[in-house]
């Protein structure tokens, strides 16, 4: 199920509140407009209980021969009287109506507990005056009727005179004071629009501090020396802002003392050696005067590779826009000077990239550099699309065993065992390449090609 689920916080709150407003107004609108429509069988049933009420105690006063004469008055679409010399034998309902049941009450109220009054629901007439069975076409009985209905509702009242006489009313209360409440329905769909944008933006205003602390975390691992976070908002922003500000500089300080103190080491080492080289040169066997000579220049050669890896690592060198194209170019060019083969595809092009140029040469020339001491020679494809750029250096060589592909990352490590510089390296070009493309927010891998060599893939991101 969650795979449905956004993947951001503000997705899943929204998600989240838009269904529950969307479920609370729905029910609000049925409770609503249900009692709407008691309410307004209540109040006509009463109105028409005075109607009926007043006609009554008018045809009271009057001899037999005016009531005749006044009755044509009384009648209307809405309401016919009839009088009758008996009392009439009321309709069969099939249920008791609780509205046929308050008009009753209100007119033994009016009239008195003494006048006998019959009132009965005899059904449901439409436009065309063709009578309907009461069961299917109450209001009660159909789902969307129960709020909106259709037709109009006929009530069947008789009362006695007071000479012993009746008069029979039907009333009907007509579908107008029941027609769909656009109105209201239209009142009800603004409300939750408008409370649904108030939600996006509190959703919006609560979830941003994350995503600046998300980008910010991000950022921290590409540029240690980034500006700090504001520190503003509510109280547990400012704290966030704050215990992030404050990591950020206690890592900074940790990285400078570790940098300083391996930098004084590694340039300390150099005074030792020096003099243990000055004294080698007095040992008269060749032989071991010869071993001792390379382990010197081996130690000489860790130092210096250390204080480089040190000076790469430390880089406070400013991005700029670098053409890519022109870089590797120039490097094929050095390299083939040198006697090296290197081929760039003919058809690479790649929009200027924001880097840091020193550093990502230096991590370009070790990459090739690795190709032709390994691979013969060097292949290089660039694809570059919307979200990255991608820098593929491919070799013709052995290859790497697969358990030390990520190995060959860690300092000083390698797959060479031998103590020759030359062939084997001191085991840092990979971790200040690695280290390089990460502070671009990039990675560096190396992959075995099906058809033999080994590939290194560096790929950059293009954030907008």
């Amino acid at each position: 199920m969650t795979r449905w689920l956004p993947s951001t916080l503000f997705g899943r709150l929204m998600l989240t509140l838009l269904i529950g407003l969307l479920a609370a107004q729905v029910v609000a609108a049925l409770i609503l407009l249900r009692d709407r429509a008691s309410v307004i069988y209540q109040a006509s049933g009463f109105g028409a209980a005075q109607r009926i009420a007043g006609i009554v105690q008018v045809l009271d006063h009057l001899d037999p021969v005016s009531r005749a004469n006044l009755l044509p008055a009384f009648n209307s679409p809405q309401l016919q009287v009839r009088l009758m010399a008996k009392a009439p034998a009321p309709e069969m309902t099939l249920s008791e109506d609780m509205h046929a049941a308050h008009m009753r009450n209100v007119l033994r109220r009016l009239l008195g507990k003494d006048t006998p009054v019959q009132v009965s629901v005899i059904g449901l007439m439409t436009r065309r005056g063709e009578r309907h069975d009461f069961e299917r076409h109450h209001p009660r009985f159909e789902p969307m009727d129960e709020y909106f209905p259709r037709h109009d509702i006929a009530f069947e009242v008789s009362a006695r005179l007071q000479d012993g006489s009746w008069a029979r009313f039907e009333y009907h209360l007509g579908d107008e004071p029941f027609a769909r409440p656009w109105q209201l329905l239209l009142t009800l769909a603004v409300l939750l629009i408008s409370v649904i944008v108030l939600v996006l933006i509190a959703v919006r205003w609560l979830t941003r501090p994350l995503a600046v602390l998300a980008t910010a975390a991000d950022d921290l691992g590409r540029d240690m020396h980034r500006p700090p976070l504001p520190e503003k908002g509510p109280a547990e922003v400012r704290r966030a802002a704050s215990a992030f500000n404050t990591m950020q500089a206690r890592i900074r300080t940790y990285l400078r003392e570790r940098e300083h103190m391996l930098a004084a080491v590694s340039h300390d080492l150099r005074t030792p050696i020096t003099r243990l080289r000055l004294r080698a040169e007095l040992i008269t066997d060749t032989a071991l005067r010869e071993k001792i000579d390379n382990d010197l220049v081996e130690m000489e050669a860790m130092t210096s590779a250390a204080l480089d890896f040190l000076r790469g690592a430390g880089s406070d060198e400013a991005i700029q826009q670098v053409d890519v194209i022109a870089l590797l170019e120039s490097l094929q060019a050095d390299m083939e000077e040198a006697g090296d083969d290197v081929s760039l595809q003919d058809n690479a092009m790649a929009a200027p990239y924001p880097a840091r140029p020193l550093a990502l040469k230096r991590l370009l020339t070790n990459l090739l550099d690795n190709a032709i001491k390994y691979g013969r020679r060097a292949t290089i494809r660039i694809e570059d699309t919307a979200t990255q750029l991608r820098i593929v250096i491919a070799d013709e060589g052995p290859g790497i065993a697969e358990d030390q592909l990520e190995r060959v990352f860690e300092p000083f490590y390698r797959i060479e065992g031998s103590r020759n510089r030359k062939t084997g390296g001191v085991g840092l070009g990979l971790v200040l390449a690695r280290d390089i493309a990460r502070a671009h927010g990039g990675e560096l891998v190396l992959r075995n090609r099906a058809n033999g060599g080994l590939e290194a893939i560096l790929s950059l991101p293009r954030s907008s």
